[in-house]
């Protein structure tokens, strides 16, 4: 590590990385700043990149820390004087393309980090394989009236289910108040296939616990109840990647843990002020993923389809899909007059 003038440069992976302002705050709850930040992620470089390395990222960046204006970044070249980063060609969902970060070493996220980078959204695939979604992400996801035990609940349901179906999963906080589920995939689906097969075990969880999960896509149909949101997996669409720090004043981190820590997790006490600690005692739990086959789930889309069930809703962004029901609330399409 070199020093000057309001800067620290960081000898990562064969690069030097500038960190500017080392000193600048950037979560005022306990006053870390931007160099604790990088500090934190030299910390658990290790687990991070077998999350998310190789994979592009969307970068949300807070060039003042937390509290102060943000921005997505999805655009990244390589410049004079880091032309080390690497990008990959990645499209938004109506098609427009941009040159996104890829997370190829720990030096290019410490790079995104010097840039006030708050939120690292990773991408279902890899840069080398950008046709293949290699992930299976279900969020369960906290409306109003859902407390984090029935968000606990509804990741207990969801293994219990994926344990049936003989598909390993694996989980994290979200770094806010849900919980994320992941299950590594062989990379032979696309996002279209994933996306089937979340809405699938969404559906099959609504099931089998109507008074706690929903795969409701309208708001005003799922009451108080877990939402399990398989748009998540829609073509296109990045998650908040594991171990990756949060715009929050205390800075919390979105975990992994192990399925026997799930009656006990608290989300806001994981910080990264704490979490390499953690890491360094309990070791990795997302250690064991491997990839594995999706047919399982894609056994029961393939039942509801013959059952005669139409897709489910998708975002306002993409265009309308195939077997897709109309993309109205169901209370405004009871106001829309039929007509004659």
């Amino acid at each position: 590590m070199a020093k000057g003038d309001d800067v620290e440069v960081l000898d990562v992976a064969g690069h030097s990385v500038r960190i500017t302002n080392p000193g600048k705050v950037f979560f005022p709850e306990r006053g870390e700043t931007k160099l604790d930040l990088a500090r934190y992620y030299l910390a658990v470089a290790e687990p991070l990149l077998a999350a998310m390395g190789g994979r592009p990222l969307l970068l949300q960046r807070f060039p003042n820390g937390v509290g102060g204006p943000s921005f997505y970044q999805k655009r990244v070249a390589p410049t004079k004087a880091d032309p080390w980063l690497t990008t990959a060609r990645v499209s938004t969902p109506n098609g427009t393309p941009s040159d996104a970060l890829v997370a190829v070493d720990l030096a290019h996220v410490l790079w995104a980090v010097n840039m006030g980078c708050l939120g690292f959204h990773v991408w279902p695939n890899t840069a080398a394989d950008p046709e293949h979604a290699d992930e299976l992400r279900i969020d369960l996801d906290p409306g109003p009236g859902v407390s984090f035990a029935m968000i606990r609940e509804g990741a207990a349901e969801t293994k219990a289910l994926l344990d049936e179906l003989s598909v390993a999963c694996f989980p994290k906080t979200t770094g806010n108040r849900g919980i994320h589920i992941y299950a590594r995939l062989q990379p032979r689906w696309d996002g279209y296939t994933v996306r089937a097969a979340a809405v699938a075990l969404a559906r099959e969880l609504e099931r089998r616990r109507p008074d706690l999960l929903t795969a409701a896509w309208w708001k005003e149909e799922r009451g108080e109840r877990v939402f399990i949101d398989f748009n998540q997996n829609a073509p296109h669409k990045t998650v908040f990647g594991a171990w990756c720090v949060r715009a929050n004043p205390h800075g919390q981190v979105s975990t992994p843990f192990s399925w026997d820590e799930l009656a006990g997790v608290e989300p806001r006490e994981l910080t990264l002020a704490n979490v390499p600690a953690r890491l360094a005692e309990q070791g990795n739990p997302w250690a064991a993923m491997t990839p594995q086959s999706l047919e399982p789930l894609l056994a029961l889309h393939e039942r509801d389809m013959a059952d005669g069930l139409m897709d489910a809703p998708w975002p306002p962004v993409y265009p309308k899909m195939p077997n897709e029901p109309p993309r109205v609330a169901p209370s405004r399409a009871r106001k829309e007059p039929e007509p004659h």
